[in-house]
């Protein structure tokens, strides 16, 4: 367990001469309240300090979080089709998407209420090259296992030790004609490539994160090369990029023109048309059976994967739909945007069950804390109770408590001539009929969908928030300029605490939560 070194003085804020400020300002406290305890800065991660340059402006930093797991004893090497094959549910969709000849099908999704599809021939696409380097060194130093942090920032993707408190990163890669955008990990990867990265110019890579930390040089090394010379998509940028859970090896790419390219490790095999304007951001549930697609049309769309079927999906209240994220249940979707609220949609009801308001700029992150333990759990194994956050680029972090069964319905007019209806407790989430499959929804009145507020509303950096990420001991925020901070959950750092904030924050456990219900407070700092 890592140890919490962080100096805090009397009123909780970073001294300003502290070396341990790095883009703090005198005004953001080290600390903030829940209900279960405090949550308390533990370190810092950033990029070093003399990287910005004028490219700098025109990225927005993600985080992705990597485990490595010890490295696998060599085994003997699988011929080229069956170290390419993939999953039987991805293989039945290959086989129909490219039938007998070597075209490929292209899906579209964009068209009326989502509810056709048309599917047209094209012809084989894709290139695929590997790139080496035979002079590279290696770092003999690294252990090859660990968590990771990998954050893109300008030109480069940087890799930081998640356990270590050294601010700058372990490693840095450069890109020579177009900034890194999105990223994502695979750690049950099974051929070493385990780590995708897409680029504003559209190209994609593969690589072996091992392979990337065992080099001390700048550039990528040992990787796989996707849309090469814009072969695939015409010159439009990445926007997210997501391995397929299970897929063996397959990855999907958004791009802003609205296209959605599905590869396996040798070639594209499909192109799906999601909208007319940008794919701002995609996300697999946990089994791997749905993808979840948010975009500049204000849509959140979300299509069984296999089946190739828009089951739902709807409009936000106004402008971009920027994030969106699934609990590991697979029964609730996240989306935020530029309507400064947090919607919770329902799978089973394929609609908006709750929406929150709280954010006073757009949501440009949000995600569900799967390690967070419910304090009144009834006993059955069944989730009573999520816990959730956002960001967004009012510089806050806001932490929401999802009880179902407390949501109260608001209050909705009848039928012309009867009176109207009030309705609570379980049966809140089925006011109305099931949607129909595969239509896409107009955004619902307000006053028609239970408002949440949020549990916790702390300002974390200076700068507008672009992401967070939940771990086990920690919750990870980062801004768009590149800075991550580490907060320590209370479990973690309670012993550090006083006894008198540990008596406080035990009576706050004896206490029911009920902050789904409106008019909910709210811990502000």
């Amino acid at each position: 367990m890592i140890r919490d070194t962080m100096i805090n003085t009397a009123n909780g804020m970073i001294p300003t001469s502290s070396s341990s400020a790095n883009a703090q300002s005198p005004g953001l406290k080290t600390y903030f309240k829940t209900p279960e305890g405090r949550y308390k800065l533990h370190y810092e991660k950033t990029h070093p300090s003399g990287l910005l340059h004028y490219a700098h402006g025109k990225t927005v930093t993600q985080v992705t979080l990597a485990h490595l797991k010890e490295k696998p004893a060599p085994s003997t090497p699988t011929s080229a089709s069956s170290s390419f094959s993939a999953s039987s549910g991805v293989r039945s969709a290959a086989a129909r998407w490219l039938g007998s000849g070597n075209g490929s099908r292209a899906l579209g999704f964009a068209g009326g209420n989502g509810g056709t599809k048309s599917v047209s021939g094209i012809s084989r696409i894709g290139s695929l090259s590997a790139l080496s380097s035979s002079n590279s060194m290696t770092n003999t130093n690294f252990d090859g296992k660990g968590t990771y942090l990998i954050f893109n920032v300008g030109d480069a993707i940087f890799i930081s030790d998640l356990n270590s408190q050294d601010k700058d990163p372990i490693k840095s890669i450069h890109f020579s004609n177009s900034n890194p955008v999105c990223h994502a990990f695979d750690q049950d990867a099974k051929d070493g490539h385990d780590l995708l990265i897409g680029l504003n110019s559209g190209d994609v890579f593969s690589v072996s994160m091992r392979q990337q930390l065992q080099d001390v040089g700048k550039k990528l090394v040992g990787a796989q090369h996707y849309n090469k010379d814009c072969s695939v998509n015409n010159s439009s940028r990445c926007t997210s990029i997501a391995w397929v859970p299970g897929g063996d090896g397959a990855f999907v790419v958004a791009h802003a023109d609205g296209n959605m390219y599905v590869y396996e490790k040798s070639n594209p095999i499909a192109r799906w048309h999601v909208c007319q304007g940008s794919i701002n951001s995609i996300a697999f549930s946990f089994d791997g059976a749905y993808i979840a697609t948010v975009g500049r049309d204000g849509y959140l769309r979300v299509f069984d994967y296999s089946k190739e079927q828009l089951v739902c999906g709807g409009k936000s209240y106004y402008g971009a739909l920027l994030c969106c994220a699934w609990s590991v249940d697979g029964k609730y979707v996240l989306t935020g945007g530029e309507d400064d609220l947090v919607q919770v949609w329902s799978m089973e009801d394929r609609k908006v069950v709750a929406w929150g308001e709280g954010h006073n700029s757009w949501v440009s992150g949000v995600a569900f804390d799967s390690y967070w333990s419910t304090p009144n759990s009834d006993g059955t194994g069944e989730t009573v109770m999520y816990r959730f956050g956002s960001v967004g680029q009012d510089t806050q972090l806001l932490l929401w408590d999802l009880e179902m069964d407390e949501i109260v319905v608001p209050l909705r007019r009848g039928p012309p001539g009867g009176s109207p209806t009030y309705s609570t407790g379980s049966q809140s989430s089925h006011w109305d009929n099931v949607c129909p499959l595969g239509t896409l929804q107009s955004a619902p009145s307000i006053r028609d969908v239970p408002k949440i507020s949020p549990l916790v509303a702390h300002r974390v950096h200076t700068e507008p928030l672009s992401g967070l990420i939940f771990t086990q001991e920690s919750v990870l925020t980062v801004c768009r300029e590149g800075h991550i901070k580490i907060w320590m959950r209370p479990s973690v750092a309670e012993s550090q605490s006083s006894n008198s904030e540990t008596v406080l924050s035990n009576s706050f456990k004896d206490k029911p939560l009920l902050s789904g219900k409106i008019g909910s407070s709210s811990y502000k700092q």
